[in-house]
C-alpha cells in the first residue's frame, strides 16, 4: 500500500510538512527578542518604561514558552500538530493587531503574554520539528534545516522592514502588519496540509519503500541509524528525567541560551550606544539574520555526515569568535566581521539541537522528551534579556554581559562532548 501511494505522488508528502514549517516560521520571527529589539528604544521611550524593566517581558514570554512545553509536547505526540498551529495562529495573529492599540506597558505586557506567547507555543519551533522529525531520518538534518530558514529569512528582513514601516506606519502599525501576516500565512497551509506521521497515510519515513531495520544505517554520535534506533522505545517523563543524557544536552543548550536571549534582544541598542545610527544598527541585525539564514542548510547536511558532538561544538566556536570579534573593536569593520561569524554560528543553533534531541530519544516520546527539555532551556533563556538589562541600567554598558556571553559559549563547546546514547 505505502509503495502504491508513494508512487501516485510527484515527490515525498514530508515535503510539505517542511513547506507549512517554513511559513509558520516567517511569523514565528515576528515575536523573537530580536524582533522585539527593534522595538525596545522607540516603545520604551513611548510608554516610559526602563530597558530593565521592559526586558522582564521577554523573560515572562520564556517562562510562560517553559511552562507550556511539556503539555504541549505530550499534545504533539498524541495528536499531532495540524489544529495546535491554526489554533496557534490565530491567538499569535489577533494579539499582533491587539498590540497597535496598547497605551500602557501593563496592557502590552498582558497582550503578548496571553495571546501572542501563548499562539507562538503552539505554531512555532517545537510542533513543527517534533512533526518533521517523525516524517524524516536519513534526512532529518536538510529537512529541519529547510524549515528553520523561514526563520532566518524573516530575520533577515524584519530588521529594514520594521524600520521602514516605523516611518510609514509607526511601531503600532507595524505590529498591526504582523498581525494580519501571521493570520495569512499559517492558518490554512496548516489545517490542509499537517499530518502527524507519514504512516497514518500508508507511508514510511523519508519516503523510503518500506519501514527502515533497526541498525540499519550507520550514526554519527548515536547508536547505530541515528534517530531511528530509538524510535520504538517508548520514553516516560521519569525515565527521561533519570538519564544522564536528558541533563546534559538541556544544560549545554540552557546555558548558551542565556546569552542568546540576552543579545538578541539588546543587539539593536547595543550597536546604536556604540554611536552608530539606527541605520547601522539595523543592518547588523540583518547580518546576524542573513548569515544564520544561509549557513542553516549548511549546518543540517553537516549535521547527516559528521558526529553530531563535533558539529555542535564547531557550532558555539563560531558564535563564541565572531563575539570576541565583534566586542573588542569598535571598528565598523570589525563589528561585521563579528556579528557575520556570530550568525554563522547561529544558524546551527536550532537545527543541531532539535536533531541531538531526535537522534538521542527517537520520535514515538519526542514530544514528551523535548517539552521537558524545553522547561529546563526556556528557564536558562529567561534569565538573559533582564540580566542584559538591569546590568545595562547599573554599568552604562553592555560589555560585562556579552563577555560572560561569550565564556558560556566556550562551556557549551565542551560540554557537549560529554553527551552519550542515554540508557534506562
Amino acid at each position: 500500500m505505502s509503495d502504491h501511494f508513494h508512487s501516485k505522488r510527484p515527490f515525498f508528502y514530508g515535503w510539505y510538512i517542511v513547506g507549512v514549517g517554513f511559513l509558520s516560521n516567517v511569523v514565528c520571527a515576528f515575536q523573537f527578542s530580536s524582533t522585539l529589539s527593534v522595538f525596545l528604544k522607540p516603545m520604551t521611550e513611548s510608554l516610559g518604561v526602563s530597558r530593565g524593566l521592559f526586558s522582564l517581558l521577554r523573560s515572562g514570554e520564556i517562562l510562560i514558552g517553559a511552562a507550556t512545553a511539556p503539555m504541549i509536547g505530550s499534545m504533539v505526540d498524541r495528536y499531532g500538530g495540524r489544529w495546535l498551529m491554526a489554533s496557534g495562529a490565530l491567538l499569535a495573529g489577533s494579539g499582533f493587531l491587539l498590540l497597535s492599540r496598547v497605551g500602557e506597558f501593563w496592557q502590552f505586557l498582558l497582550v503578548r503574554w496571553a495571546l501572542v506567547t501563548i499562539g507562538a507555543t503552539l505554531m512555532c519551533s517545537m510542533v513543527i520539528t517534533l512533526t518533521i522529525s517523525r516524517w524524516f531520518v536519513r534526512k532529518r538534518g536538510r529537512a529541519i534545516a529547510i524549515a528553520t530558514l523561514g526563520q532566518g529569512l524573516s530575520k533577515v528582513g524584519i530588521p529594514l522592514l520594521a524600520a521602514s514601516l516605523f516611518v510609514w506606519l509607526g511601531w503600532r502599525g507595524t505590529w498591526a502588519v504582523f498581525g494580519f501576516l501571521t493570520l495569512a500565512l499559517v492558518i490554512a497551509p496548516a489545517l490542509v496540509f499537517m499530518r502527524s506521521h507519514p504512516e497514518a497515510m500508508g507511508l514510511c519515513p523519508d519516503g523510503a519503500p518500506k519501514p527502515y531495520e533497526p541498525n540499519s544505517f550507520p550514526a554519527r554520535g548515536v547508536p547505530p541509524l541515528t534517530g531511528q534506533a530509538s524510535t520504538d522505545r517508548v520514553w516516560t517523563r521519569g525515565e527521561a528525567l533519570r538519564t544522564s543524557t536528558f541533563w546534559l544536552i538541556a544544560l549545554t543548550f540552557g546555558v548558551a541560551n542565556v546569552g542568546v536571549a540576552g543579545l538578541n534582544l539588546h543587539v539593536f541598542a547595543y550597536v546604536n550606544d556604540l554611536g552608530y545610527p539606527a541605520i547601522v544598527a539595523a543592518t547588523v541585525m540583518s547580518i546576524i539574520a542573513f548569515t544564520q539564514l544561509a549557513s542553516t542548510l549548511l549546518w543540517g547536511f553537516l549535521s547527516e555526515r559528521v558526529d553530531i558532538r563535533r558539529t555542535t561544538m564547531l557550532e558555539f566556536l563560531f558564535q563564541a569568535l565572531g563575539l570576541a570579534i565583534a566586542i573588542t573593536a569598535s571598528d565598523m569593520v570589525f563589528l561585521y566581521a563579528g556579528f557575520f561569524l556570530y550568525g554563522i554560528g547561529l544558524g546551527g543553533s536550532q537545527v543541531l539541537q532539535e536533531i541531538i534531541w531526535a537522534n538521542y530519544y527517537g520520535g514515538v516520546s519526542l514530544g514528551t522528551v523535548r517539552g521537558l527539555g524545553l522547561l529546563i532551556t526556556f528557564g536558562f533563556g529567561a534569565v538573559g534579556p533582564p540580566f542584559f538589562g538591569f546590568l545595562f541600567d547599573v554599568t552604562k554598558s553592555y560589555m560585562t554581559s556579552f563577555v560572560l556571553f561569550a565564556f558560556a559559549l566556550l562551556t557549551s563547546a565542551v560540554l557537549v562532548l560529554f553527551l552519550r546514547p542515554p540508557e534506562r
